[in-house]
């Protein structure tokens, strides 16, 4: 049995990029920051990690419109390794976050409709017309996009565009 999965919550570090392969495909690339704290001789350290995070398909639409610089996200997806060559000819790789759920935690802006982490309008009427007169439950962040949409196999990953 193998298992490659990775979760991580963090924040943008740019807004998420939409852009399409030479198929047609969507594909949506932001990178992530995810911070560690601990203590070394009674002093508190933090270490930052960057990531690359893509999204394929109709989630990347969805992603794209969703994730801003700055936004706390939940990403849920596997580790890829990709090679390319640099301008200067030498063979590079990197590991990225291939997501297959992304969920904007960010609390929802003033004055925005269907901001970060909100329901859809008919999801929060559902919500707050249930439970006769008690107390409303708290809202959760919604996933942005839904379903697990997979990065295509072959020549379509050389023509990711960052």
């Amino acid at each position: 049995m193998s298992l490659n999965q990775i979760l991580l919550i963090g924040n943008a570090g740019r807004d998420a990029e939409l852009r399409y392969t030479a198929n047609g495909r969507a594909v949506t690339g932001f990178s992530m920051a995810v911070n560690r704290r601990y203590q070394v001789n009674n002093e508190w350290q933090e270490e930052t990690e960057w990531f690359n995070v893509s999204v394929w398909g109709q989630q990347a639409e969805n992603v794209a419109n969703r994730v801003r610089r700055g936004a706390k996200v939940f990403v849920d997806g596997r580790l890829a390794t990709r090679e390319w060559t640099n301008q200067a000819g030498v063979t590079r790789t990197s590991l990225e976050v291939t997501a297959y759920r992304v969920i904007n935690l960010s609390g929802r802006e003033e004055g925005e409709e269907g901001g970060y982490g909100s329901y859809p309008p008919a999801a929060q009427e559902t919500q707050q017309t249930q439970g006769g007169g008690s107390s409303p439950s708290p809202q959760q962040a919604a996933p942005v996009g839904g379903g697990y949409d997979q990065p295509p196999e072959g020549d379509d990953l050389e023509d990711l565009p960052w």
